[in-house]
Formats: C-alpha cells, structure tokens, sequence
C-alpha cells in the first residue's frame, strides 16, 4: 500500500466542496441533460473506490444469518431416508476413504452411523424436503436457492470461520463485508456500510469464540472494518455524550479535532488519519441515527408477532433479525447476524431442539417481510454456518441421542432473494451425507457468487499489500452461475 498514493485518493468532504465548486456545477448540468450518465457511478455519496459496477448488480445489500459452529446438515435439510437400516453400524472404509477427521473421534474404536431422529417431509411446489424442525422455514422454500453441496478447507472452528467470512485460515485478511465496503461503499451517510449483531446463546448453550479478526478490514483502510453493535447500554461503545458535554461542545470538539488531524495528514500522507476523521464524522451522525434504529416502538404489532415473542428482547435471535432488516431499509450494505451454539458434538437431539426454537421463525419472518416490503429481491439473505457435521455418532449413541463431529466435506446453505433462483436446491450428497456427488461448491465459489449478486467481478477486486494483489477469493473462485436468476 502507498500512503500518499492513498492520500491522493481520499479527499475529505471539506476538501471536496471547497476545491470542486464549479466542478459541481458541470456535473449537475451533465446530469440533467444527460441523466443515464452517472448511472452506473458508485463514486456519488457511496464512498467506495470502485468507479462503477463492473456489470449489472442484482444485489444491492446482504444479510448473512451466520450459524456459527457448524449446524448439522443431516438433522435440517439433508435427507436420507435410507440411513435407517444403518443404525449403529459402522460407517464403511469406502465412504471415508481415509479422509482426515478430528482429534475428538480420532481414537474412537469405531465409527457408528447415526441416522437423524427427526422427520421430513415435502413442502413448496418442488416438494423439498425439509426436517420437522424448522416448520416455519418450512414456508418459505420456494423463496429459497438450497444449496447442500458446500465444502471448504478447514476442520475446526475458528480456521474455518475465519475462512468462509474472509477467504483464509489464516487471521489478518478482510472479511467480506470490509471488502464490500471498500469496494461499493454504502448510500448509507449515517451508519456504517457493515454492521456485525451477535445474538445471545439460548438457555444451556455453548458456544466457541468469535473474534473480531472476522469482521476486521486487515489491510483495508480501518474504516471498513464491521461495527458490532451490544444489545445493552449504548448500541456501539463511547455514543453518547459524557456528563457534562452537550452535541454543541461534541461539534466545536471534533472541528478543532478535525483541522488538527487534517494539518497532520498533510504532513505525514497516512491514510488512516483520513480513516480517523471519517470515523469521528460518522461516530457523531451515528449519535442521532443508531437510537432510532434501536427502537422498534413503532413496528406494526403484526410484524413483531411474525418474528417470533423474543422480538422485544434486544440481543435475541429475532431482535436482531427484526433490525437486520431495518438496516436494510436504511441502506446498510452487509449486515452480518451471529446465531452460535451448534456444535453439537453430544446431546444434539435436546440441544438443536433449543436452537431451532430459537432460530426458525425469526429467519423465516426475515423472508417475509423483506419479500411483503418488496425489499428480497434486492436484498441476498444467506444462512449457514462453517461447515457441517458427520453421520457418524460422536461418543455413545443411542436412538434417542446422538452427537456429531466436525464435517468439512459437504455441509447445507440456503440463499433467498438478490438474484439466486427461487424454489431450487442445487448440489447432492451420497446416501450417508458424508461425500458430493454433484455440483460441489466450494467456500471461495460463494463468496464469488456473493459478490457477482453485487455487481462486483471477484477477480477484480483487488487491494495491493506488501507488494502483492489481493482478494477476498485468493487465486481462486467460479461464479455459480447456474443457481442465479
């Protein structure tokens, strides 16, 4: 990264309106007489560095419903029906033909299949078949692009998230929606163009850790990075005025901080000064906006009953899927919703029970709602986790219980609206959900996808780093061009 040749790119909105008056005046009068002329311009009031679309965006914002710790596919969308007769007998050399698997069942002496206890049944106008856990997901299959041919790279937790949300195992890259931010920017001027909300974990449950190495911007510009708003006290740390100073004394502050700052940028050129004024600028606009995305005092009481009686508790699953769409509708770019406590390497049968409680009808109400506001087809939902689990039984398994270790070779995600095709499922697995037999997508094949919705060329997109390209897909990546619409 060069800092000046940073500086140069980066112009303050101060510098802006003071040097380009009459360059103002040309543009307005181009825009009338020509208003298809700026278009397709991404430069105007969306702050991303991207000129324009690289081809027509689908997608203009995104809403990943991340469940981290690796839900098991087998026991939600996978069906099997002909695991049954295989109960508790050992899974066969042929299907995981040697494949590594994790510390945890390693020195098992055997590896017991464990066909899920859950029904399934039919639903939509392709009769998908869904488990008789997410009844209220359930609904909404004909919205959905199902894509159950997932795999990726890592085998544990925290490599494998820290590959799916920024295209590495190895912390310090930018997550997708830092990519995004720096990239296309976001038409919001008021919040920031990537929001991160963590939802508490439902009674009983455990979770690994998240870091915010996972919605950081590495070597971006810092302005990029996500904000996690809390679900108490102030929704983002430090809002708020202290005791004693009014916004009249916040403003004369952060101007007298700003012409400092500005003095120092022209000194030095770093770029992540004009990273400090932005933010400050924003922090301060934020005082105003975040309170009223906060209050849901004037929802419609029909809404607030279709997400579910968690809704008005902030930090619920429901809550923040409620205000995931209210960022939506305000213009925020890539919102991300943490739902943790799937690792369910015992137990799963009583544990997913509380996930799902938790889970189904908000995500289902999500649809809906974005879909009745006529908000879904410009807004790419994406739900799913790290990776998936195994058939086998992880410890002791019984009819009644059962648990399942880590499975990086295939796992289940579903998308809906943002120019996926609608009431499709794309990708298949063997009978013991252990191995693709069709159309594998990989990790960096999503997120290509992700950002070709966005009218973004993944192979474009690219940040120079210690003298080396850049991006989110690495070297690698092919759009799914056969589940858009």
């Amino acid at each position: 990264m060069d800092p000046f040749l940073e500086y140069k790119q980066a112009m303050t909105r101060r510098h802006f309106f003071g040097r380009s008056a009459s360059g103002l005046g040309v543009a307005a009068l181009g825009s009338c007489l020509n208003p298809s002329l700026f278009a397709n311009d991404l430069a105007a009031g969306a702050g991303g560095m991207m000129p324009a679309y690289h081809h027509a965006a689908k997608a203009k914002r995104v809403i990943w419903l991340f469940m981290a710790d690796g839900p098991s596919q087998l026991d939600l969308w996978d069906y099997k029906p002909n695991l049954g007769e295989y109960f508790d007998k050992d899974l066969p050399e042929s299907v995981r033909n040697g494949q590594r698997i994790t510390t945890m069942t390693s020195g098992q002496a055997r590896f017991p299949v464990a066909p899920s206890m859950f029904k399934f049944a039919q639903h939509g106008k392709q009769g998908v078949w869904v488990s008789e856990l997410l009844p209220h997901l359930a609904e909404t299959v004909d919205d959905m692009c199902i894509v159950k041919s997932m795999h990726t790279d890592a085998i544990n937790h925290d490599p494998a998230i820290t590959f799916i949300t920024t295209g590495s195992e190895i912390p310090g890259r930018p997550s997708l929606g830092a990519w995004l931010s720096y990239g296309i920017g976001s038409p919001n001027n008021d919040l920031p163009s990537f929001v991160v909300l963590i939802s508490r974990l439902v009674q009983g449950g455990s979770t690994q850790a998240l870091f915010s190495r996972m919605w950081a911007a590495g070597f971006l510009p810092t302005k990029h990075a996500g904000v996690s708003m809390r679900s108490s006290g102030d929704p983002v740390l430090y809002l708020s005025n202290p005791p004693g100073v009014s916004s009249v004394v916040r403003r004369e502050m952060l101007d007298g901080l700003g012409e400092l700052n500005q003095q120092r940028l022209l000194e030095v050129g770093d770029p992540e000064i004009s990273t400090r004024i932005a933010q400050y600028e924003m922090a301060y606009r934020m005082q105003t906006s975040v309170p009223e995305l906060a209050d849901i005092s004037k929802e419609p009481k029909h809404v607030l009953e279709m997400y579910g009686p968690e809704v008005i508790q902030p930090g619920s699953f429901a809550y923040n899927c409620l205000q995931a769409r209210r960022l939506a509708e305000r213009g925020v770019r890539f919102t991300q919703v943490f739902l943790r406590g799937w690792d369910h390497h015992g137990g799963l049968p009583g544990s997913i029970r509380k996930l799902v409680a938790a889970c189904d009808q908000p995500c289902a109400a999500l649809i809906k709602d974005l879909k009745q506001r006529g908000m879904l087809d410009e807004t790419l939902v994406v739900w799913g986790g790290e990776f998936g689990r195994t058939v086998y039984s992880q410890g002791a398994l019984t009819a009644e219980n059962y648990g399942r270790d880590h499975h990086p070779r295939n796992f289940t995600m579903w998308m809906a609206g943002g120019g996926v095709k609608p009431g499709t499922v794309y990708g298949e697995t063997d009978d013991f959900s252990y191995n693709i037999i069709d159309k594998p997508v990989h990790v960096h094949d999503l997120n290509a996808t992700i950002l070709h919705l966005l009218g973004i060329n993944h192979e474009k997109l690219i940040f120079r780093n210690q003298g080396r390209d850049f991006r989110l897909t690495d070297v690698h990546g092919k759009v799914v061009t056969e589940i858009l619409a």
